[in-house]
């Protein structure tokens, strides 16, 4: 009896984890698709009925993965915040503290919007500017991300101060706000006129900011823009 039960166990573990697999391929596909059209219709877009019409899923399929639109809604955040640390901060935060960080964080920023990773531009901008005075977890969801990646240059300004790359009288918040605030308005310009003249435009007024708080002896930043990342993700 107990030889019986081992090997059903055999025979049924393959069958198992095809279908968990299955099942993890159908969420991902579902997290695509909803991140890509929450970029570009909103997160409000987002909705069981929409996707499975999109994905060829009936919508009994969806409820296994995702039981109410919140649900969904919450998990789309969630991957659109995975791909933002994958295409943003991992590549930003690879070189040494310093001036050099500061560059390639925002330049990082630059490279996800002008390869349209989200067909939308910024997923967190699109989703603040549609959830900003609806208060609820999925607000709260979608300003915690934007709120860690302010702190991240902030953070990136106070270790670049540590190392005497940028000016100790410097106030760090205000420059990674600064900053911010460049990189927001490169992505609303790109959203609507797509002319990437809007890219090297704001590199320019970067540069500037960045070189008006470093230090005499801070490393010159490149003069040319980096190359994207090996791992480019196009817009779906």
């Amino acid at each position: 009896m107990l030889r019986f039960e081992v090997m059903a166990q055999v025979t049924l573990a393959p069958s198992t984890d095809r279908r968990k697999l299955r099942g993890e391929q159908t969420r991902q596909a579902i997290l695509t698709r909803a991140s890509q059209l929450a970029s570009s219709e909103g997160l409000d877009a987002v909705s069981l009925q929409r996707l499975a019409t999109d994905l060829g899923i009936s919508k009994s399929g969806l409820f296994a993965h995702f039981g109410s639109k919140e649900e969904l809604q919450l998990a789309t955040i969630e991957e659109a915040g995975r791909i933002f640390t994958e295409e943003v901060l991992k590549p930003g935060l690879k070189p040494p503290a310093g001036l050099g960080r500061l560059w390639a964080m925002c330049n990082s920023y630059l490279s996800y919007l002008k390869r349209s990773v989200f067909r939308g531009g910024c997923f967190f901008e699109a989703a603040v500017a549609e959830f900003d005075s609806k208060p609820g977890p999925v607000r709260d969801a979608v300003v915690a991300p934007r709120s860690f990646w302010i702190s991240s240059l902030a953070r990136a300004a106070r270790d670049a101060q540590a190392v005497g790359e940028v000016q100790p009288d410097v106030d760090a918040v205000q420059l990674a706000w600064e900053l911010e605030w460049i990189l927001v308005g490169a992505n609303g310009t790109f959203v609507v006129d797509r002319d990437t003249v809007v890219f090297e435009r704001a590199r320019r007024a970067i540069r500037d900011r960045l070189e008006r708080a470093a230090t005499a002896h801070a490393a010159r930043l490149p003069s040319r823009e980096p190359p994207p990342p090996r791992h480019r993700r196009p817009a779906q």
